[in-house]
């Protein structure tokens, strides 16, 4: 059977799209090598049915590991083997004329426990594909407690990139070469920026709450103007200087903020209707950018896993750097969300529980923020 006749069978067979991917081609060698010397089994280290992309593949690798192989001598003069495994495989994908495809696109049965690394790579970056899109998903859709939806996405991922980083050691050059996935681009929903403007206003009425606010920072806001206003309260916060409406103007003209868009009354109207305490709606305000954070962590993972020259390795490390980005504002959801004084526990999942506290616009403690 010529290649081009191949191809087509096995488009046929599988239903795989073209091109195919370059681990198709070790999932068959494998198999083929299988089909070959059954005692191979034995030397593939572990791998398991759902290790495999193709499902054709995944239930003949399956029959395998269930039907007890011929001795040598009947499995040399006999398709014993093959008739079997097709018999146990139960999936019409499967025909003795694939089985041949298999055992043809295996250059050596020696290599086999290569090509089981192949299929354990490639299910490697599925998976991490798979954590990743459950991340942006819990991001994107967050239901009664969002931040803790999100982080316990991140806790699963992180214990599956230590998994990753122990069964694919590393090597020279394990650093991705991958650019980086740009910023997934969101419009700035109308919720958000009313949050923004109404913590302007609760903490010019109330500037003695800024300094226990410290885990609020200016790149958690979605408006660049709120958040150099944010900066400016902050700023006379810390000097000690008085803070109202009139203050906090003064302090804008100074660092040039007011322009024939923004000027004196768009800076007077943001802080005219103050209501609620400051932290109420901070935490609200850095939970969205806990969930962006999470999006954009996906997003680079994501695109790594999309980059077929990088190593599992490379892809571990990687996604360890992106996931890195929002431990720092999971450190400051912390602070935001426990009790004065309380020491964080070391466990990941130990930040995702918060005290019962009272929520609501009019609480003075840190509230957990609630849709």
């Amino acid at each position: 059977m010529t290649n081009h006749a191949r191809a087509a069978s096995e488009e046929d067979l599988l239903g795989d799209p073209a091109p195919l991917p370059v681990v198709h081609y070790a999932e068959q060698a494998l198999l083929g090598a299988l089909l070959l010397v059954p005692d191979r089994l034995k030397t593939i280290g572990p791998l398991e049915p759902q290790h495999f992309a193709s499902a054709a593949h995944s239930s003949l690798f399956a029959a395998m590991r269930t039907v007890s192989p011929p001795t040598p001598e009947v499995h040399r003069t006999s398709p014993v083997w093959p008739n079997q495994l097709l018999a146990a495989a139960q999936t019409r994908a499967l025909t003795a004329a694939y089985l041949h495809i298999l055992i043809s696109n295996c250059p050596t049965d020696a290599h086999a426990p290569a090509y089981a690394q192949m299929v354990r790579s490639g299910h490697a970056r599925r998976l991490l594909r798979r954590h990743a899109g459950l991340l942006s998903q819990a991001a994107r859709t967050p239901g009664p407690d969002p931040a803790g939806t999100v982080l316990a996405r991140a806790d699963q991922l992180a214990v599956y990139l230590d998994e990753l980083a122990t069964a694919f050691p590393s090597h020279p050059g394990s650093m991705p070469r991958t650019p980086a996935a740009p910023d997934p681009a969101a419009k700035v929903p109308a919720e958000a920026e009313d949050e923004e403007r109404m913590l302007l206003a609760a903490a010019t009425a109330r500037p003695d709450d800024l300094p226990r606010m410290r885990w609020l920072h200016e790149s958690d806001f979605t408006v660049p103007v709120h958040a150099a206003l944010f900066a400016c309260l902050t700023a006379l916060a810390r000097r000690g200087a008085p803070v109202d409406p009139i203050t906090l103007l003064w302090e804008a003209q100074q660092r040039g903020l007011l322009h024939a868009g923004f000027g004196p009354d768009e800076v007077l109207d943001l802080v005219s209707h103050p209501a609620g305490a400051p932290e109420h709606w901070g935490q609200k305000i850095l939970q969205r950018a806990l969930l962006s954070q999470a999006v954009t962590v996906a997003a680079r993972i994501a695109t790594l896993t999309s980059d077929e020259a990088t190593s599992v390795h490379q892809l571990a490390t990687g996604s360890r750097r992106a996931l890195s980005a929002l431990s720092s504002v999971r450190t400051r959801w912390h602070h935001a969300t426990n009790e004065p004084g309380a020491k964080p526990s070391s466990r990941p999942s130990a930040s995702l529980r918060t005290p019962a506290v009272r929520a609501g616009p009019a609480a003075r403690t840190p509230a957990r923020p609630s849709r």
